[in-house]
């Protein structure tokens, strides 16, 4: 008498798949950026059929837009989590330079780049970019106003600067990414030019 097995597939609800798809979108955004993520890269990375994923998402574009959402705002939350250990608002802007250009963040600078240009042709994931830019940019204005409010800075803009800032740390991360002119280094530069405008000395930023 011979042994036959068999193996039983396992019957997982909508919610378990999508949580699987999701997590398999972003271990391939931050892997190789947000293009890698495809119908066909997605379900092999799953272990099911191309059809199975696409049953249970929405289409691709939006994938691809909760993906970047997902990782971007999961990097948000990290920053301002770091800033929790620190109570003067100077201080509290030079962690948040070092932190997000420190080198470490190549994986989701480029999710940040890719989404800026796949949101030309992606009108969910466009939606997603500007929602992101807009929350970072609030952050970095509340811990100005949070500069000013306890006299550390003078009667400066903080809605404009943090857009500013926030330009400046976009371009150099993308500069970074081709290792582009990395002297002076960046954070450095970047706590240079925050200073002047917001009135203090560089130093004090550190």
């Amino acid at each position: 008498m011979s042994d036959t097995s068999t193996t039983r597939r396992v019957r997982k609800s909508p919610e378990q798949r999508r949580t699987e798809v999701s997590a398999a979108a972003i271990e391939l955004a931050l892997e190789s950026g947000l293009d890698a993520v495809t119908l066909r890269a997605v379900a092999a990375r799953v272990g099911v059929a191309p059809g199975l994923v696409a049953h249970y998402i929405p289409s691709m574009d939006v994938l691809v837009a909760e993906t970047f959402g997902e990782i971007v705002a999961g990097e948000l939350r990290g920053v301002v989590g770091l800033l929790e250990g620190v109570d003067a608002a100077p201080q509290r802007l030079g962690m948040l330079i070092d932190t997000v250009l420190d080198g470490s963040r190549r994986d989701v600078t480029l999710v940040w780049v890719q989404g800026w240009a796949l949101g030309s042709r992606n009108d969910a994931l466009a939606a997603r970019v500007r929602g992101e830019m807009d929350a970072w940019q609030q952050m970095i204005a509340a811990e100005i106003e949070r500069g000013k409010q306890a006299g550390a800075f003078g009667e400066v803009d903080a809605d404009a600067i943090a857009w500013h800032l926030l330009a400046m740390i976009d371009g150099l991360g993308a500069h970074g990414l081709v290792r582009w002119r990395e002297h002076p280094e960046r954070a450095d530069l970047t706590r240079r030019v925050l200073a002047g405008l917001l009135g203090v000395a560089p130093e004090a930023l550190a």
